[in-house]
């Protein structure tokens, strides 16, 4: 036995340093994202997406990889960013609720990012996964279906972009309200979307000229709202009954009937711009399930679901699609699921001397399905949340950051961390956690994405 000055044995020095790594140990322990609240390690999701091979990305577009712009044909798209997505092929689809093909589709965009539509053809850069909701399919080559869709529903969807356009005509036949002819044609045709299968009047541009005169703002929110209505009431006269639904964005979360909410305008916040004729069954988190489906079939060549599963035959409830997902899908296929969205809404009203909280978002359910399908399954599935509120839409509310001092080994290092995400700051009950976020917006997280594919 060999002694160390004052008694002290090789015995008890090895036992000290024992206990010494495991409380070092136990201060460093491992935490996973999955379990993480507005977590900034971003360097942590480096790892799970160049690390783990079963994984799958279900990524949003507009905000997330993409700028938020008042007039969609001004969008950009970066052209390293769409190289990147190559590197994770068959295991990342996007999922929105705007178009791949039109005037106003991503497809004219990434198109223009390269100046070649032959090469993004050939190489096979567009975007693969879902738009429309959940009802536009393409691969990475271009090539689009419309799932379950009927040809009396498009035709019924192509007049609605007119109608829209004789509403904006008609609510300025009354007062210009200070604009002049050229002005109105200008800014009526930057609202009207003459999507496929998402026709939308997007209200962005009408926001930005009566800021400051929000009584006219409103009331033009309420006259689209009213012209959808009225829309769904003809669909069901023609024999197109439950065929279509409206879709606000931002919203405040569902009633009782199931119906999104439209988000009135305030005082620096526009409330819903975006108000979409959308197919039922055309909502994200079905979206989720759609692509769920392919992607074990990538796996294994055969659809859970069926072949021809598409998300106007699933249910709407989110109990009942997680049941289908539990009594479907083999546990050991089950990929780690990263869900990427920006648009997340929490909206207090009150009710007597208590509170009640609006949850809303276009984002909200697909990233809600994705965590719980990652708690069901123990695949620590990744909520990551995209702040967006930087573009030129004044409708998101920005993360809360505050500086703090880190000591770590002695060495104070000035660092920064999230204390407020995108909700009401009183909502502490909120079933949606947001475990990765990023502050710096779509170019902090395409930058991330273009790291991760180089590691590939």
């Amino acid at each position: 036995m060999v002694s160390y000055g004052s008694g002290c044995t090789v015995n008890i020095f090895l036992k000290l340093l024992a206990i010494s790594q495991i409380r070092k140990s136990k201060m460093t322990q491992y935490i996973p994202l999955s379990q993480r609240s507005l977590s900034l390690d971003h360097q942590e999701l480096i790892r799970v997406l160049t690390e783990t091979k079963n994984i799958l990305i279900i990524q949003d577009l507009d905000g997330v990889c993409m700028r938020l712009v008042k007039d969609p044909l001004t969008r950009e798209i970066d052209r390293q960013y769409l190289e990147a997505t190559k590197s994770f092929n068959n295991h990342f689809f996007v999922l929105t609720n705007g178009e791949h093909i039109g005037k106003r589709g991503v497809n004219c965009i990434v198109e223009k990012a390269f100046a070649d539509k032959v090469l993004v053809n050939k190489e096979g850069l567009y975007l693969p996964g879902l738009a429309g909701g959940g009802v536009q399919w393409q691969d990475r080559h271009g090539n689009v279906s419309h799932l379950g869709v009927s040809d009396l529903e498009l035709a019924f969807l192509a007049a609605v972009p007119n109608q829209i356009e004789a509403t904006f005509k008609n609510f300025f036949q009354q007062d210009y309200y200070g604009l002049n002819q050229d002005q109105i044609e200008e800014y009526t045709r930057a609202s009207i979307l003459d999507n496929k299968v998402t026709p939308t009047a997007n209200l962005n541009v009408f926001y930005d000229v009566f800021q400051d005169q929000l009584a006219i703002y409103a009331q033009l929110q309420q006259i689209i709202k009213k012209l959808l209505d009225e829309l769904l009431q003809e669909a069901d006269r023609k024999g197109l009954k439950n065929s279509f639904f409206v879709h606000y964005a931002p919203n405040l979360g569902r009633d009782n009937t199931g119906k999104e909410i439209m988000q009135p305008a305030q005082a620096k916040d526009s409330g819903t711009t975006d108000f979409q004729f959308m197919l039922r069954g055309a909502i994200k988190e079905v979206g989720v399930l759609v692509i769920l489906n392919y992607y074990y079939f990538l796996q294994t060549g055969t659809y859970p679901l069926g072949e021809n599963f598409n998300a106007r035959q699933a249910p709407h409830n989110h109990q009942e699609l997680l049941t289908l997902v539990r009594e479907n899908f083999d546990p050991k296929i089950m990929p780690q699921i990263i869900g990427v969205g920006d648009t997340v809404t929490s909206k207090a009203e009150v009710n007597g001397n208590s509170l009640i909280f609006r949850r809303g978002g276009s984002d909200r359910g697909f990233l809600q399905l994705v965590q719980d399908i990652g708690r069901e399954f123990n695949t620590e599935n990744i909520v990551a949340y995209i702040d967006s509120s930087a573009g030129e839409v004044k409708n998101r509310k920005p993360l809360k950051m505050e500086k703090f001092t880190d000591n770590h080994k002695g060495i104070a290092r000035e660092k920064l961390r999230v204390i407020e995400g995108p909700g009401d700051s009183r909502d502490t009950n909120d079933s949606l956690t947001l475990n990765v976020v990023f502050p710096g917006g779509h170019q902090q997280y395409i930058k991330l994405f273009q790291e991760a594919a180089l590691r590939k």
